[in-house]
């Protein structure tokens, strides 16, 4: 629905942010978005620890289990498409949800290698375009590195040709069919091709050139990276998985435009996880639970960012407990809840967009980070 491209605002300032979010301006204490941003310069904060801490004990081995999660996916579509079998069938559909899930902890840093072949694009762009996928994988060849083909491939593409039929029919009519195999066996070779370029970059070189970036600027791995955090919340997160479905930015709600559509159990899941992983990147929290000494959190503690006489970190955390607790409320089928009861996925949205105002506005101001990104879905 949207390809989610990023484009400059090095001449705007942070006073347009209450025209471009409105909603973040509406029941809540306005913020003085034109007040002039402090400058921490010289406040005692390790950038490079911060830019350390993120690559070593976040980004990379969250690369590593998703590219580990993607190589298991492509093994067991070889499986189907060597012995197609109501076992393989399962087998891939496990693996899928399993990588899937594991996506979701790495969408957020489209920096570097990842910014520049987009792989976010070619790997979730949703709704998937049913007619034009089953026009493609008929074709005797097809060009998959096209950007008109970002709907035809990923897992939205897999969510289809796995889950959109029963496990007879697709035994029966669909597995028979070389094409179809070779086409499921051609999308995720590709998932774990793409990624394992992006991974190998981080480890090759990439590494200490982000590390090595830690300037107070534009251009900088910090401001670049919370920049691209800050999007993926707001465009894939907030409005991707919860805002367009329900009809937020068209005023009718568009039951077909959630994540995972045809698995059908899956959105839920798919959303909390995401939702989770963006609020550990803000804290620190590793996969095994503990808590890296540097983070965001840390970083705005030391420059005494506080709002209301509570710290700035703790109000972000208790907005995304909230947003949480509304999405645990959902249908484990968005679609089924748009469809029977979009209040709550509206009420939703509503919690997901008052954090923004901390993150946006509050946070970016706190740290003397200006946004580098535009909004285009009109909210």
């Amino acid at each position: 629905m949207f390809s989610g491209f990023k484009h400059s605002l090095s001449t705007l300032s942070v006073c347009i942010l209450c025209l471009l979010i409105p909603y973040s301006c509406t029941d809540t204490e306005e913020p003085d978005c034109c007040e002039e941003m402090p400058s921490f310069e010289n406040t005692p904060f390790d950038r490079k620890a911060l830019l350390k801490s993120w690559a070593d004990d976040i980004i990379i081995p969250s690369f590593e289990r998703y590219v580990k999660s993607l190589t298991v996916l492509n093994d067991r579509a070889t499986d189907l498409t060597n012995d197609p079998s109501m076992a393989s069938l399962e087998n891939l559909r496990e693996s899928w949800l399993d990588a899937y899930s594991s996506w979701q902890s790495v969408s957020m840093f489209d920096i570097g290698m990842a910014e520049t072949i987009g792989l976010r694009n070619f790997t979730n762009i949703f709704p998937t375009d049913v007619d034009k996928i089953n026009e493609t994988l008929n074709r005797d060849s097809y060009n998959l590195g096209l950007p008109s083909n970002f709907v035809v491939q990923g897992f939205p593409a897999l969510d289809y040709l796995l889950f959109a039929f029963t496990g007879e029919e697709l035994m029966q009519n669909k597995l028979v069919n070389t094409k179809y195999t070779d086409y499921i066996s051609t999308l995720t070779e590709r998932l774990l091709m793409l990624s394992s370029d992006v991974l190998s970059d981080w480890k090759s070189s990439y590494r200490d050139e982000f590390i090595r970036n830690d300037a107070s600027s534009a251009t900088g791995s910090v401001d670049k990276l919370v920049n691209d955090a800050l999007f993926y919340y707001e465009k894939f997160l907030r409005a991707g998985k919860i805002g367009i479905p329900a009809g937020v930015f068209s005023g009718t709600p568009i039951s077909d435009a959630v994540e995972a559509p045809f698995s059908k159990i899956y959105s839920k899941q798919l959303f909390l996880a995401g939702l989770g992983h963006f609020k550990n990147f803000l804290n620190g929290e590793l996969t095994n639970g503990t808590i890296s000494d540097t983070h965001l959190g840390t970083y705005l503690d030391a420059v005494n960012a506080e709002k209301d006489g509570t710290a700035l970190i703790t109000l972000m955390n208790k907005q995304l407990d909230e947003a949480k607790l509304l999405g645990e409320r959902l249908s484990d089928n968005f679609q089924d809840q748009v469809e029977t009861d979009n209040i709550k996925m509206l009420q939703t949205y509503d919690e997901l967009q008052k954090a923004v105002v901390l993150l946006k506005v509050d946070m970016l101001q706190a740290l003397n980070i200006k946004v580098d990104f535009v909004d285009a879905d009109g909210d």
